[in-house]
């Protein structure tokens, strides 16, 4: 079931989730006209998380921030320039990351969680053991005999888009799409996505 996730970092600060997570982009874009930001070495870019939680918010900047400085610019988090009761409002917002002299921001909103249930199915039966009962048929039927419960698990999906804008020409420059499974703490969750996004970027000659 698809929902709203717009706390979902909150949710991930506040309580985790224990299975193992894995992240895959299943779908990137970039503008035919984009510049690659290896000419935004040493400049400043801005790294925007879309959370209203004021913790998660803050763990996700950082956690994006250290991607972007492990690639050679230098990333803000957006709370250091825009108070959490300023967020939403896009005039207060444009004039402090413009005022910072950033050259690009790059933005991560959550935009979905699905649950997926799994199952393994049961083994399967095979038929009658056709000979003798003893010698044959005993031990197969004692070892078999029932099927074990289907293993059955539910798996929390959570689609993330990441944004690369260039402030310069106030353009969408790159955008990517990524799912991840079972994602635990948020700073662990969003270092994935932004590992994902950073190889991402490389292949698209943005990094």
């Amino acid at each position: 079931m698809r929902k709203a996730v717009l706390s979902v970092f909150a949710v991930l600060a506040i309580v985790g989730l224990t299975a193992c997570a894995t992240t895959t982009f299943h779908s990137s874009w970039k503008a035919p006209d984009a510049q690659p930001m290896g000419g935004l070495t040493g400049q400043k870019v801005v790294a925007v998380v879309m959370a209203k939680n004021t913790a998660a918010r803050r763990a996700a900047e950082d956690s994006l921030v250290a991607m972007l400085n492990a690639n050679g610019v230098q990333g803000i988090p957006s709370y250091t320039l825009v108070d959490e009761s300023a967020a939403g409002d896009e005039a207060k917002a444009k004039a402090a990351i413009e005022g910072s002299g950033a050259a690009a921001v790059v933005v991560m909103r959550p935009v979905a969680k699905d649950k997926e249930i799994r199952s393994t199915p049961s083994t399967m039966y095979m038929g009658p053991m056709y000979g003798g009962y003893w010698g044959g048929y005993y031990g197969y039927g004692w070892g078999g005999a029932w099927a074990p419960a289907p293993d059955i698990r539910t798996d929390t999906i959570v689609t993330v888009e990441t944004l690369v804008y260039s402030l310069k020409q106030n353009k969408l420059v790159w955008a990517g799409e990524s799912q991840t499974t079972n994602p635990s703490r948020v700073d662990s969750f969003v270092k994935e996505v932004a590992a994902g996004a950073g190889k991402e970027m490389k292949k698209a000659g943005l990094l």
